[in-house]
């Protein structure tokens, strides 16, 4: 029996809609055109919860964000929970990892003194880094040792070259392209690949872009126009935007440009459409330089003979505002940080009826775990929420597929950011779930007015009608929706075993 491989691809803040495929045909990404066209890619595929740390938790665990509860970046996942890469374990492969998880261990395993409490995050348990990006130090490390001399502040590499410059910029970035993260990560994978040596693996292979800040290395800053980059869609104002709801007004108030761009003082919010144009343009050269890499990637499985014993997947941690309701980044309740790429290349003849094909229906990263250990013809525990996605790689969805998608935002105060003390909200309050389909979208808060949406005469969402009486019984509708969905897949880890006078027993789903 052939070895069975897997790899794959996780892209940081890549919006879902963002491939020629789906009819983005200003990008010039050929490589993902080509898996497009050898797999099955996804319109309406959606991640859990946002940002990184919560969503890549929901990615790697199959479970949405009400169960697992890694609510925010910084927040600890908690060991009682299995995840893909000791599944994989479990299964005889030793799943390797380029990049990383953004992942807080539980407290309760280590000391307060373990170096991962003083990041952002770090390495979900199981995997095997060959190639850590968590504090940046093997990055850098190898940028000095190809003979580049880093500056006194080693993120100033991300600056752009030239005079200072406040905002989006068409400017290179002082690093070249040889020497980008985008490149490392590339080098990273392909050292681990070429050392198998014909064994089966797995490979997570994570890529930093196209988040910010965007600012790209030369070529690619100049790669695309800003005249040719889509208009945001927004309110005329950004003080028009924040009446929605005070949790948006909050972020519409409080994002500065600091982590996108050089500049930290001006707000995102107070961006023109030529500086949203420009930072498109930059963000699309980010994704085409990703693009070229990935290229490498596929050409060596092609010439080692391994592209048709390998199951590959490219999606995405979350999307991107960039622009659209005056907003930058990942927050909130809106479609643009939520809905992401998804590409499946099933190398199997099964799917050779399927290839090129695009699915309409409703799919979520939770569904990717399940989708991987399948594959590789391993269990799937109990604790995932989602489904594998297989059955669209060959005979088509399944009768019983789900017709609506859910996902969640905390948004309790990080060093980094504070809505909760601003808007008077307790900790454990700080949460919204929206559940949306292709009609109708409804947003619950714990301790905000709801929002609701009718995505057929609004599609841009800027009307609530959430107290119009025209809408109270649709609205009722999908708030009961909300409340079978949290019933249906409340945490079970452990309720499907019992015991019995024969002993223990295990019920299947």
């Amino acid at each position: 029996m052939p070895a069975k491989n897997v790899l794959l691809i996780v892209v940081d803040q890549w919006r879902g809609l963002m491939l020629p495929k789906l009819g983005a045909d200003y990008l010039k990404l050929p490589n993902l055109d080509r898996l497009c066209a050898e797999g099955v890619t996804f319109r309406n595929h959606f991640t859990q919860c946002v940002p990184c740390g919560p969503a890549r938790a929901s990615l790697l665990t199959g479970q949405y964000l009400m169960n697992h509860r890694a609510v925010q970046n910084t927040i600890p996942l908690a060991s009682r929970f299995t995840n893909l890469a000791q599944e994989l374990r479990r299964g005889g492969y030793d799943p390797a990892l380029v990049g990383y998880t953004t992942t807080t261990p539980d407290p309760r395993t280590t000391s307060p003194n373990d170096p991962r409490f003083f990041v952002l995050g770090d390495i979900m348990e199981g995997f095997h880094s060959v190639g850590a990006f968590e504090n940046r130090d093997a990055y850098f490390g190898w940028v000095e040792g190809q003979g580049f001399k880093l500056p006194k502040n080693r993120d100033d590499v991300w600056l752009p070259q030239g005079p200072a410059s406040a905002g989006a910029t068409a400017q290179p970035a002082v690093i070249p392209e040889e020497l980008s993260d985008t490149a490392w990560f590339t080098e990273r994978g392909l050292a681990y690949l070429r050392g198998r040596a014909g064994k089966p693996w797995f490979l997570h292979l994570g890529y930093y872009r196209p988040h910010p800040p965007f600012i790209a290395s030369a070529p690619y800053n100049a790669m695309y126009k800003p005249e040719d980059m889509p208009k945001p869609v927004r309110a005329a104002s950004a003080a028009e935007e924040a009446k929605q709801n005070a949790l948006l007004a909050y972020y519409v108030n409080n994002i500065k440009q600091a982590s996108f761009f050089q500049d930290g003082k001006a707000l995102g919010s107070e961006m023109t459409e030529e500086q949203i144009a420009q930072m498109r343009a930059t963000y699309c050269g980010l994704m085409s330089e990703i693009d070229d890499h990935l290229g490498r990637v596929f050409d060596y499985l092609k010439e080692t003979g391994q592209w048709d014993d390998t199951l590959i997947v490219f999606t995405c941690d979350h999307g991107e505002q960039s622009g659209d309701h005056h907003l930058l980044g990942k927050i909130g309740y809106f479609d643009e940080s939520y809905r992401i790429p998804m590409i499946i290349r099933d190398p199997g003849a099964d799917a050779n009826a399927t290839r090129g094909t695009i699915v309409e229906k409703f799919t979520e990263t939770i569904d990717t775990m399940p989708t991987i250990l399948e594959w590789l013809d391993l269990p799937v525990p109990r604790q995932c929420d989602g489904r594998s996605l297989l059955p669209f790689c060959s005979s088509g969805a399944p009768s019983d597929w789900r017709t609506e998608v859910h996902y969640e935002f905390d948004f309790r105060d990080l060093h980094y950011s504070q809505p909760e003390s601003s808007l008077g909200v307790p900790m454990d309050k700080c949460g919204l779930a929206v559940v949306q389909d292709e009609n109708y979208k409804y947003v619950h808060f714990a301790a905000l007015p709801p929002l609701f949406f009718d995505l057929k005469a609004d599609p841009g969402q800027f009307v609530n009608r959430a107290t119009d009486p025209a809408y109270a019984a649709r609205m009722g509708e999908y708030a009961a929706k909300m409340l079978n969905w949290r019933l249906g897949f409340a945490e079970r880890s452990l309720t499907g075993y019992r015991s019995s006078p024969r002993g223990l027993e295990v019920r299947a789903a």
